[in-house]
């Protein structure tokens, strides 16, 4: 056990140092001219007053959930939550602050040096810290938890149940842990949510107005609402991002060594074949797993740093992460050799000896690129289903907004399919433990992606200042290139967390079952139940209504942008002639109090419905929900994030002249904006909520299912209808 524990610490601090020295190595960088300063100060001053803002609402929303989770489980499992909402907060927040520092260093690299490699070096250098954070935070927090509580509270020793005041049992470590995940999503889902809601609002504003009514381009220092568009990259696609899949990764690790025990706990009540020598191993592997993971993208990230980069950002971009993958199959055979070669594996379903679990992880990383190679394929301009929606926009914007809805349905099924297969594949070959292992594979480079997805926001940052402080266009022009690689980076990166949280949200599915039921009896729900079945149904119209409220909440605060927009125009003549500067201030407070305001219904949600659910019909019922939701939510992400990516690349591929006699300005051009609109909230807003609505709705049901199985309103009236 030292051993591994020893593993995680290092992944951990290596991760964090590299992520301060390249912190610093940014900051010190030149900021370019005294307008170019001014310009990101704004923008910085914008992002840090909002997260200030949400982090003080959160705090509270921390330690009332916190309360409640000391008194109706254990005071270990409050303490958990709390570590690990620190630690998905500090790396959302030390991300989003290394974004605003790099937008305007990356501007200036692009207009001193003119190379397109030199200035995707800064850009990736400010993403990496992200990356670094995500896992270096990840893993400490996992190694506090088992320090702490597992190994100088004994709770890795205390296999029994124990019961508390409330007369609920459970196995204290998995309880713990379960704790720690659930302040992992807590954070996630009000960042990705209200950051979300921000970005979506100041962007949709500005293009409304600015690019189709005034007519002037896009960052144009003229548009009052540009300065809150660049903030709500920061504080959406970059503190949003990170706490997303930190929030992932966290969760498959979670559902590995949750399995791990109720697999044991199993086979003690029956069979009596899995040893508590076994089930160390169990609960080390995917640590050890994610440790070497994290080691491998430190070294992927690394590399693009120190060699001389050429030209080619999505080659080089693409080298460090398959570098990441690579180096974390080969470690992570390696660490499965060591734990389980030799080992008495009967009970465990491992049915090709010990290589079985690593096959696990392997079908995951393999799923991974393949989704993300899917989500290229219907989003890239490079492709033929992005190019058919811009060749649409010359037909209207009917025509473009119909062609982008029919893209996102039928690009839904590919990915379904390689979900299915990889599941199959996986418990065949190890059982539910292994499935467990490929969502864990699926993120065990989750550094090196996040590195990658971050550096996309940053450059579209950069080439928004570079046009604000009216910078020589060959500027603008590095850094759209490093922006529409951006883009394709993080249609990627939306495939892998799409992936990731349908196969984190099965595996704590799994163990909410295992969770409730008793462990002499076949792990069975029951889809025909008819309370089971009520469950699916509701279930599947949760992430319809979560999606509805998001877009919805999205549409009001960018109308009041429209409005602000539109105003300053008409009442401020000289700012539309550069003779009148707008007032930026009114916008980001409008896009901040939009995004604060409308948050909290659809965050809360996903904590409240599981929970009321099951105290009111029992677990059968939540399982139902689970499973509903889980199917939909999985379809709908793709739909939307999907739809979005093409409508956003196909007003980018018109933008370029790629279609002869249709250009910026232009009927097709204005037609692919209003497309691009359309999928803002889609792709940037609901997208990527849906996979932590799935998981923290997994999260938390796991958590309280030992509470609701036992005292629910349904149980009652059964009782005395008997």
């Amino acid at each position: 056990m030292n051993g591994v524990l020893i593993l995680v610490l290092f992944a951990s601090v290596l991760s964090l140092s590299y992520a301060v020295f390249n912190f610093f190595s940014v900051k010190k960088m030149d900021e370019g001219t005294e307008q170019m300063s001014e310009i990101a100060s704004a923008i910085r001053v914008g992002a840090n007053a909002f997260i200030h803002y949400e982090y003080r609402i959160l705090c509270i929303v921390v330690i009332i959930v916190a309360i409640l989770l000391s008194l109706a489980v254990s005071w270990q499992c409050g303490v958990a939550f709390i570590i690990g909402a620190g630690m998905s907060a500090s790396a959302g927040f030390i991300g989003m602050k290394i974004a605003t520092y790099s937008n305007v260093r990356v501007s200036n690299k692009a207009r001193t040096t003119k190379s397109l490699g030199d200035t995707l070096k800064v850009a990736f250098q400010g993403g990496s810290v992200m990356g670094l954070c995500v896992g270096g935070f990840a893993l400490l927090g996992v190694f506090l938890v088992y320090l702490i509580f597992g190994i100088g509270l004994g709770q890795l020793q205390d296999l029994s149940e124990h019961t508390n005041w409330l007369g609920v049992t459970f196995i204290p470590f998995t309880m713990t842990f379960s704790g720690y995940a659930l302040g992992c999503s807590i954070i996630a889902m009000f960042n990705r949510v209200g950051g979300g809601i921000y970005t979506k609002a100041a962007d949709m504003g500005a293009d409304l107005v600015g690019k189709t009514e005034a007519n002037i381009p896009e960052d144009d220092p003229r548009n009052p609402a540009t300065i809150a568009d660049n903030v709500g990259d920061n504080v959406g696609d970059v503190a949003g991002l990170g706490s997303d899949l930190l929030e992932s990764y966290v969760g498959a690790i979670s559902s590995a060594v949750l399995l791990g025990f109720h697999l044991y706990a199993t086979s003690a009540a029956t069979t009596g074949e899995i040893s508590v020598e076994m089930l160390q191993k169990l609960y080390l592997y995917p640590l050890a797993f994610a440790g070497c993971g994290l080691i491998a993208c430190i070294l992927g990230i690394a590399f693009l740093l120190f060699k001389k980069v050429s030209d080619h950002p999505h080659r080089e971009l693409n080298t460090a992460t398959w570098m990441s993958a690579g180096i974390t199959l080969v470690a992570g055979f390696v660490v499965t050799y060591l734990l389980f070669k030799g080992e008495n594996l009967a009970g465990l379903n491992f049915k090709l000896g010990f290589i079985s679990p690593f096959i696990g992880a392997a079908v995951g990383i393999v799923a991974g690129i393949l989704m993300g190679m899917i989500a290229e394929y219907y989003t890239s301009a490079d492709y033929d289903p992005t190019k058919k929606v811009a060749n649409a926009s010359l037909e209207g914007t009917a025509l473009t907004i119909t062609q982008g809805m029919s893209l996102g349905m039928r690009s839904c099924m590919l990915p379904c399919i390689v979900l299915g297969l990889g599941i199959i594949i996986a418990y065949t070959v190890s059982g539910f433990y292994g499935v467990a292992m490929s969502a864990l594979g699926m993120l065990s480079f989750v550094t090196a992606t996040v590195s990658v997805d971050t550096y996309g926001p940053i450059s579209d940052n950069a080439g928004g200042i570079a046009e604000m402080a009216g910078l020589d266009p060959q500027v603008r022009e590095i850094t759209d290139e490093l922006d529409s690689v951006g883009n394709t980076t993080a249609a990627i990166g939306k495939g892998f967390a799409i992936g990731s949280g349908a196969l984190a949200a099965l595996a704590l599915m799994i163990s909410y079952i295992f969770s409730y039921n008793d462990p002499n009896t076949d792990l069975v729900l029951n889809v025909i139940n008819p309370m089971t079945l009520a469950g699916v149904i509701i279930g599947g119209a949760l992430p319809f209504i979560f999606s509805g409220i998001l877009i919805e909440a999205v549409a009001k605060a960018a109308r009041k942008m429209v409005d602000e927009v539109r105003r300053q125009f008409r009442e401020i003549p000289g700012i539309l002639a550069g003779t009148a500067k707008p007032d930026y201030k009114t916008c980001i407070e409008i896009s901040s109090k939009g995004a604060i305001g409308e948050m909290k219904v659809p965050a809360l949600l996903a904590v409240i419905v599981p929970v009321l659910c099951g105290f009111v019909f029992g677990p059968e019922f939540v399982g139902g929900i689970l499973i509903g939701s889980t199917i939909c939510a999985i379809m709908l992400a793709i739909f939307t994030g999907n739809a979005g990516g093409a409508w956003d690349n196909a007003k980018k591929y018109i933008e370029t002249g790629a279609i002869e006699g249709h250009s910026k300005g232009s009927e097709a051009h204005k037609a692919a904006v209003v497309g691009d609109t359309v999928g803002d909230p889609l792709k940037d807003t609901v997208g990527p909520c849906l996979d932590i609505f799935i998981k923290i709705m997994a999260n938390i049901s796991l958590v309280t299912v030992s509470i609701f199985s036992q005292y629910n309103l349904w149980s009652w009236i059964s009782s005395l209808l008997k």
